[in-house]
């Protein structure tokens, strides 16, 4: 590096150093809504003083931070970066809120947890034994698919989040929780019940009833049937396990499904496992945090938490678990 750009970065870095949170928010608003008009509405800001904070913000930044396309205003690189710096920046304001409100007594913490879709059969029986322990703290609680909550690990308003596998784009500290096993399931009386070694190519004609597209359940079916050369048959593509479930009891298909979504309807027998050759495939459940994530100690409580007793509250499953 030249000694002309290490001056113009030292002078960069010293004129960011004046910046604020109006001209940071100004950015943010203008990147969630696309218009200055829309930012203004939702910052209650007349559009003169958004356009004011954005112009100060992009002089200090010393590079063009906004452009406006057909799509409306989007972020250059430059202002992307200086996004990252405001959810940062926010997170921050928000954790010194929490330690304030937490020395003054008026409360005894908020926690954000984060948890997929499957995992909602266990993670609610895990929040109320650790609020039995913790009556004062708030547990708020996201549920998603897999790219949601993802997508929300991204940013810093999750403490920690439930899920599979760890996203692989940021950077995270991660507790295993417990095992995760995938079945295929089919209605009471199905026609191949009785069938034991059955292949997956015993199994292309049936129809299947899958998560969306964005799930990790339908990416770990995907993958099963690709290192096979096989491509299943989709019926009907739903948001819900419960929804899969019911429509696999009235035989409108056959679906792959973690074990813990439908361990109540196998007890019962509404539901069973057919027994394919190669099942349960095995995952791992895990509680996961972003590396730089700092937690207060409520968070940093449910996170120890259930990173060592979580196991506890996973369903208990049939013997073909340990198959």
């Amino acid at each position: 590096m030249s000694a002309k750009e290490l001056s113009y970065n030292a002078h960069s870095a010293a004129k960011l150093r004046h910046l604020t949170i109006r001209q940071l928010r100004s950015l943010a608003a203008l990147s969630a809504k696309g218009s200055v008009t829309a930012a203004s509405s939702q910052l209650g800001l007349t559009q003169p003083a958004v356009t004011q904070q954005l112009r100060q913000l992009q002089d200090l930044a010393g590079l063009p931070l906004v452009q406006r396309t057909g799509d409306g205003m989007l972020l250059t690189e430059a202002g992307k970066e200086v996004l990252a710096l405001a959810e940062r920046v926010e997170a921050a304001i928000a954790d010194c809120q929490g330690s304030l409100d937490l020395l003054a007594g008026r409360t005894g913490g908020t926690v954000h947890l984060g948890a997929v879709s499957t995992a909602k059969y266990f993670v609610p029986h895990a929040i109320a034994a650790f609020s039995k322990r913790h009556p004062k703290i708030e547990i708020k609680l996201t549920v998603g698919n897999r790219e949601e909550i993802r997508g929300a690990m991204h940013g810093y308003d999750l403490d920690f989040a439930v899920m599979g596998r760890p996203p692989a784009d940021v950077s995270v500290d991660v507790r295993q929780l417990g095992r995760n096993p995938h079945i295929i399931v089919a209605r009471k009386g199905h026609w191949l019940e009785k069938d034991s070694g059955l292949n997956l190519t015993d199994l292309v004609h049936e129809t299947f009833l899958t998560r969306e597209p964005g799930s990790g359940t339908r990416t770990l079916m995907e993958g099963m049937f690709q290192k096979s050369d096989l491509e299943p048959i989709i019926g009907m593509e739903m948001s819900s396990n419960e929804t899969i479930k019911q429509a696999v009891i009235a035989g409108l298909g056959i679906a792959f499904i973690s074990a813990h979504t439908v361990a109540h309807e196998l007890t019962e027998g509404r539901l069973i496992v057919l027994d394919v050759a190669g099942l349960p495939i095995v995952r791992q459940w895990y509680v996961i945090r972003r590396s730089d994530k700092v937690l207060l100690p409520p968070a940093q409580a449910m996170f120890d938490f259930l990173g060592s007793e979580g196991s506890n509250y996973l369903p208990e499953l049939p013997e073909f678990d340990a198959r």
